[in-house]
């Protein structure tokens, strides 16, 4: 799919809103930051499907350390709107006792999603955790989260677009869109 200034997803205009390039600045940055923070370890990846497998991947390989990656499924949107409740859908399947583990996120914006994650993840006995997001929406948070790395804030808006979708449409794009109000 080639760049352009709006795409159309399903019944919504969505317009241009991060450039690829943006996105990639910040996810090395933040690699970086992993990097220099996690010197002498070996974390254990943790990335949230369906929306952060593209960050994820890029993500990884800007990290300059031995890691692994495993991946879970938990889904709290229906649509635009956030449902309030998180079902997990595909749980953790690699051993985490004792390994410092690092949550990659595509987007945390009520923050329960994480919030339920990180107490499942308590109860497997980690040597630490800390969050990583492509992006946030803080003014939308309901709970405390201590987010660690962050690409970017962004504003209570909705987005689809690297990763992120649109009742499952939108992924394929290389840049993030932000969806086009009164339509």
């Amino acid at each position: 799919m080639q760049k352009q200034e709006t795409i159309q997803v399903k019944d919504k205009t969505f317009a241009i809103s991060i450039p690829e390039l943006e996105l990639k600045q910040q996810i090395k940055r933040v690699a970086d930051e992993i990097t220099r923070d996690y010197a002498g370890r070996q974390p254990v990846f943790l990335a949230v499907l369906n929306g952060s497998f593209i960050f994820a991947a890029d993500l990884l390989r800007e990290i300059d350390l031995p890691c692994e990656i495993s991946f879970v499924k938990l889904a709290s949107y229906q649509g635009t709107n956030s449902t309030g409740s998180i079902r997990e859908v595909i749980g953790l399947n690699i051993d985490i006792t004792d390994r410092p583990v690092i949550i990659v996120e595509d987007i945390v914006d009520t923050g329960l999603t994480m919030a339920h994650m990180l107490d499942t993840l308590k109860g497997h006995n980690p040597a630490s955790i800390d969050i990583c997001t492509l992006l946030l929406k803080p003014t939308k948070l309901q709970v405390k989260l201590d987010i660690r790395y962050c690409c970017k804030e962004i504003p209570d808006d909705f987005v689809v677009g690297f990763g992120l979708d649109y009742d499952g449409f939108g992924r394929n794009t290389k840049d993030i869109y932000t969806i086009i109000q009164n339509q």
